[in-house]
Protein backbone atom coordinates (compact mmCIF):
# COMPACT_ATOMS: atom_id res chain seq x y z
CA UNK A 1 0.00 0.00 0.00
CA UNK A 2 1.34 3.45 -0.71
CA UNK A 3 -1.09 5.60 1.44
CA UNK A 4 -2.91 4.96 4.59
CA UNK A 5 -6.71 5.46 4.75
CA UNK A 6 -8.14 4.76 8.50
CA UNK A 7 -10.60 1.76 8.26
CA UNK A 8 -13.79 4.61 9.22
CA UNK A 9 -13.13 6.90 6.49
CA UNK A 10 -15.54 6.81 2.92
CA UNK A 11 -14.30 6.47 -0.17
CA UNK A 12 -16.87 7.01 -3.10
CA UNK A 13 -15.97 6.13 -6.75
CA UNK A 14 -13.51 7.23 -8.84
CA UNK A 15 -11.60 9.46 -6.28
CA UNK A 16 -7.84 9.42 -7.02
CA UNK A 17 -5.43 9.92 -3.90
CA UNK A 18 -1.35 9.79 -3.94
CA UNK A 19 1.32 8.17 -2.83
CA UNK A 20 2.30 8.27 0.80
CA UNK A 21 -1.01 10.44 1.74
CA UNK A 22 -2.80 9.57 5.13
CA UNK A 23 -6.74 9.99 5.54
CA UNK A 24 -7.45 9.42 9.26
CA UNK A 25 -10.54 8.77 11.31
CA UNK A 26 -14.24 9.27 9.94
CA UNK A 27 -13.56 11.18 7.14
CA UNK A 28 -15.67 10.97 3.94
CA UNK A 29 -14.42 11.68 0.47
CA UNK A 30 -16.81 11.93 -2.47
CA UNK A 31 -16.76 10.71 -6.19
CA UNK A 32 -14.40 12.62 -8.81
CA UNK A 33 -12.25 13.78 -5.90
CA UNK A 34 -8.71 13.62 -6.22
CA UNK A 35 -6.00 14.11 -3.35
CA UNK A 36 -2.03 14.62 -4.45
CA UNK A 37 0.94 13.09 -2.80
CA UNK A 38 1.93 13.10 1.29
CA UNK A 39 -1.12 14.58 2.11
CA UNK A 40 -2.53 14.65 5.55
CA UNK A 41 -6.40 14.90 5.76
CA UNK A 42 -7.12 14.82 9.63
CA UNK A 43 -10.21 13.25 10.96
CA UNK A 44 -13.71 14.22 9.91
CA UNK A 45 -12.86 15.62 6.98
CA UNK A 46 -15.31 16.61 4.47
CA UNK A 47 -14.24 16.42 1.04
CA UNK A 48 -16.90 16.92 -1.91
CA UNK A 49 -17.46 15.68 -5.29
CA UNK A 50 -14.72 16.85 -7.87
CA UNK A 51 -12.77 19.18 -5.40
CA UNK A 52 -9.04 18.71 -6.30
CA UNK A 53 -6.25 18.98 -3.79
CA UNK A 54 -2.48 19.27 -4.74
CA UNK A 55 0.24 17.76 -3.19
CA UNK A 56 1.98 18.30 0.39
CA UNK A 57 -1.20 20.17 1.21
CA UNK A 58 -2.36 19.51 5.00
CA UNK A 59 -5.98 19.86 5.92
CA UNK A 60 -6.64 19.38 10.30
CA UNK A 61 -9.53 17.92 11.67
CA UNK A 62 -13.88 18.88 11.24
CA UNK A 63 -12.84 21.01 7.79
CA UNK A 64 -15.20 20.92 4.83
CA UNK A 65 -14.36 21.44 1.20
CA UNK A 66 -17.35 21.40 -1.18
CA UNK A 67 -17.68 20.98 -4.89
CA UNK A 68 -15.93 23.91 -6.49
CA UNK A 69 -12.62 24.00 -4.13
CA UNK A 70 -9.57 23.51 -5.63
CA UNK A 71 -6.15 23.69 -3.52
CA UNK A 72 -2.83 23.56 -4.86
CA UNK A 73 0.20 22.43 -3.70
CA UNK A 74 1.71 23.03 -0.14
CA UNK A 75 -1.06 24.76 1.60
CA UNK A 76 -2.63 23.91 4.97
CA UNK A 77 -6.04 24.35 6.07
CA UNK A 78 -6.82 24.54 9.70
CA UNK A 79 -8.86 22.94 11.81
CA UNK A 80 -12.74 23.40 11.38
CA UNK A 81 -12.11 25.63 8.11
CA UNK A 82 -15.52 25.42 5.86
CA UNK A 83 -15.56 26.67 1.84
CA UNK A 84 -19.22 27.56 0.80
CA UNK A 85 -19.74 27.09 -3.01
CA UNK A 86 -22.97 28.95 -3.19
CA UNK A 87 -23.39 33.12 -2.27
CA UNK A 88 -27.55 32.39 -1.25
CA UNK A 89 -28.57 29.06 -0.51
CA UNK A 90 -32.09 27.77 0.35
CA UNK A 91 -32.86 24.38 1.16
CA UNK A 92 -35.95 24.39 -0.82
CA UNK A 93 -34.12 25.51 -4.45
CA UNK A 94 -32.00 23.80 -5.93
CA UNK A 95 -28.74 25.52 -7.01
CA UNK A 96 -26.37 23.37 -8.14
CA UNK A 97 -25.85 25.18 -11.25
CA UNK A 98 -24.22 28.48 -9.65
CA UNK A 99 -21.41 26.71 -7.35
CA UNK A 100 -18.63 29.13 -7.97
CA UNK A 101 -14.68 28.60 -7.92
CA UNK A 102 -12.55 28.66 -5.13
CA UNK A 103 -8.79 28.52 -5.62
CA UNK A 104 -6.16 28.07 -3.19
CA UNK A 105 -2.68 28.76 -4.60
CA UNK A 106 0.60 27.36 -3.38
CA UNK A 107 2.01 27.80 0.15
CA UNK A 108 -1.43 29.29 1.31
CA UNK A 109 -2.46 28.67 4.95
CA UNK A 110 -5.68 29.34 5.87
CA UNK A 111 -6.22 29.57 10.28
CA UNK A 112 -8.59 27.59 12.43
CA UNK A 113 -12.32 28.29 12.14
CA UNK A 114 -12.10 30.43 8.52
CA UNK A 115 -14.96 30.84 6.61
CA UNK A 116 -13.74 30.82 3.13
CA UNK A 117 -16.91 32.27 1.05
CA UNK A 118 -16.98 31.00 -2.65
CA UNK A 119 -15.71 32.66 -5.86
CA UNK A 120 -12.47 33.74 -4.74
CA UNK A 121 -8.68 32.98 -5.08
CA UNK A 122 -6.37 33.04 -2.30
CA UNK A 123 -3.12 33.72 -3.75
CA UNK A 124 0.53 31.69 -3.10
CA UNK A 125 1.89 31.82 -0.04
CA UNK A 126 -1.08 34.46 1.13
CA UNK A 127 -2.39 34.02 5.44
CA UNK A 128 -6.04 34.11 6.21
CA UNK A 129 -5.82 34.10 10.58
CA UNK A 130 -7.81 32.26 12.55
CA UNK A 131 -11.56 32.97 13.02
CA UNK A 132 -11.50 34.78 9.54
CA UNK A 133 -14.96 35.36 7.43
CA UNK A 134 -12.93 35.70 4.21
CA UNK A 135 -15.12 37.45 1.21
CA UNK A 136 -12.84 39.03 -1.10
CA UNK A 137 -9.53 37.25 -2.70
CA UNK A 138 -6.57 37.27 -1.33
CA UNK A 139 -3.09 38.16 -3.49
CA UNK A 140 -0.24 36.26 -3.03
CA UNK A 141 1.63 36.85 0.49
CA UNK A 142 -0.93 39.21 1.95
CA UNK A 143 -2.21 38.52 5.45
CA UNK A 144 -5.78 38.99 5.90
CA UNK A 145 -7.89 38.10 9.38
CA UNK A 146 -10.97 39.10 11.00
CA UNK A 147 -15.03 39.45 10.08
CA UNK A 148 -15.02 40.23 7.76
CA UNK A 149 -11.48 39.61 6.79
CA UNK A 150 -9.45 42.66 5.43
CA UNK A 151 -6.11 42.81 4.61
CA UNK A 152 -3.60 43.17 7.06
CA UNK A 153 -0.22 43.47 6.41
CA UNK A 154 2.10 40.98 3.95
CA UNK A 155 4.31 38.00 5.12
CA UNK A 156 7.22 36.16 3.43
CA UNK A 157 6.99 32.87 2.26
CA UNK A 158 7.71 31.16 5.77
CA UNK A 159 4.88 33.15 7.26
CA UNK A 160 6.61 35.46 9.35
CA UNK A 161 4.80 39.08 8.72
CA UNK A 162 6.97 41.81 7.62
CA UNK A 163 6.46 45.16 9.24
Amino acid sequence: MDHYIHETTIIDENVEIGKGTKIWHFSHILENASIGKNCIIGQNVFIGKNVKIGNGVKIQNNACLFDGVEIKDDVFIGPSVVFTNILNPRAFIDKKSEFLKTLVEEGATIGANCTIICGHTIGKFAFVGAGSVLTKPVKDFELWFGNPAQKRGMVNHSGDILK
